[in-house]
């Protein structure tokens, strides 16, 4: 099938009344639309829980290991010169 054909059949089918919709489709649609709305919704707030635990958790550890602090030193300098 070449160009001006599949143009064709395109307009062809454009051009064509789309087949009606059954009336307990839209009631269906709006059930799944709240549903997948709530699901969403629900795993936005599970996402935001989890980053804000993930954070707490982190200044948590932060804040009881000081990983910007020196550890001290285990052994002492040599003294010279007493």
């Amino acid at each position: 099938m070449n160009r001006p054909q599949r143009e064709a059949a395109a307009r062809r089918i454009m051009e064509n009344t789309p087949p009606p919709v059954p009336p307990e489709l839209h009631a269906e649609v709006v059930r799944r639309g709240g549903r997948i709305r709530r699901r969403r919704r629900v795993a936005m707030l599970l996402m935001w829980l989890l980053l804000v635990a993930a954070t707490v958790a982190f200044v948590v550890w932060a804040v009881t290991v000081q990983p910007w602090v020196e550890p001290p030193s285990e052994t002492t300098p040599p003294l010279n010169g007493w």
